[in-house]
């Protein structure tokens, strides 16, 4: 509702821009006017519109988000004062018409303003996020339900890790939720996905900040452990495994036991042939489904 308001306030206002300049203003004959200059703030005005509306739908509320709509608000504005005055002269003793172009300097301020606090949000999201994305971000690999990675992601990470450090251990683990479709099947769909949740959030609480946790496929994650070899890797699988065994997972009144199968290599000793990430996945894959609970 705040949204619509502010969406809906700046129109009111774009309008009365254009009034107050065709009421009080003198037209200016077609002859005189200069396309390059209408085209340039009236475009700036426009852009400015689109991404004024762009924050105020995709952020939640706060001094950022009041600082970035803001600005681009004022710039919006001053552009669009800019351009009608191609169309009407205004007498130059009028200081309403200087303050209105004057909005376009004043939005930058606030829009840096804005900027600088969101660069200290994005510090503190980055540190958030640090267990679930390395190296880069790409919004579109993540998983919507976990918040997790997909193996488009892992593979590609896994590739990164192998060209930067090509001598140096990386250790990948493959965890399985051991009876996951009798979880689906005598408590609802929607109960699995609570418990893909709640798995992993233990994980994510008992891995390093170097690590990586993806959503491999279905109920598999995989966890990339950079400087680790495969017993060290071993060891913290196994870690990971009692930590979820710990688990009091409740599907309703009846609690749930969870339990995990884990298989684990070293990167850089199984990583050979044409396709070396997909060799290694696949090979992880076969020894998890062989693994006993």
């Amino acid at each position: 509702m705040v949204y619509r308001n502010a969406i809906l306030a700046t129109a009111v206002a774009l309008a009365t821009c254009l009034v107050l300049y065709a009421s009080v203003g003198t037209p200016k004959p077609p002859a005189t006017w200069r396309p390059m200059d209408i085209v340039s703030e009236g475009g700036t005005a426009l852009i400015a519109l689109v991404w004024f509306a762009i924050v105020l739908t995709s952020r939640p509320g706060g001094r950022v988000t009041r600082l970035l709509a803001g600005g681009l608000a004022a710039i919006m504005l001053g552009s669009w004062a800019d351009c009608l005055d191609e169309f009407w002269r205004i007498d130059k003793v009028a200081v309403w018409d200087n303050c209105l172009e004057a909005l376009v300097p004043a939005g930058m301020a606030v829009l840096t303003a804005g900027l600088y606090y969101w660069r200290q949000e994005q510090v503190r999201l980055t540190e958030h996020l640090q267990k679930r994305e390395r190296l880069f971000r790409e919004h579109r690999a993540f998983d919507r339900l976990t918040q997790l990675a997909d193996a488009t992601y892992l593979r590609e990470q896994l590739r990164r890790e192998q060209a930067q450090r090509p001598d140096s251990h990386c250790a990948l683990v493959l965890l399985d939720v051991d009876g996951f479709h009798r979880i689906n099947r005598d408590h609802g769909r929607a109960e699995g996905d609570r418990v893909l949740q709640a798995v992993s959030h233990m994980l994510l609480l008992n891995l390093r900040n170097d690590d990586l946790l993806c959503r491999y496929a279905g109920d598999r994650f995989a966890v990339l452990m950079p400087g680790l070899d495969a017993a060290a890797a071993g060891a913290v699988a196994l870690h990971l495994c009692r930590m979820v065994a710990r688990m009091r997972h409740h599907a309703g009144a009846q609690q749930v036991m969870l339990t995990l199968r884990h298989a684990c290599a070293d990167t850089r000793d199984a990583l050979a042939g044409d396709d070396p990430v997909a060799a290694v996945l696949a090979q992880l894959a076969r020894r998890v489904d062989m693994a006993p609970a």
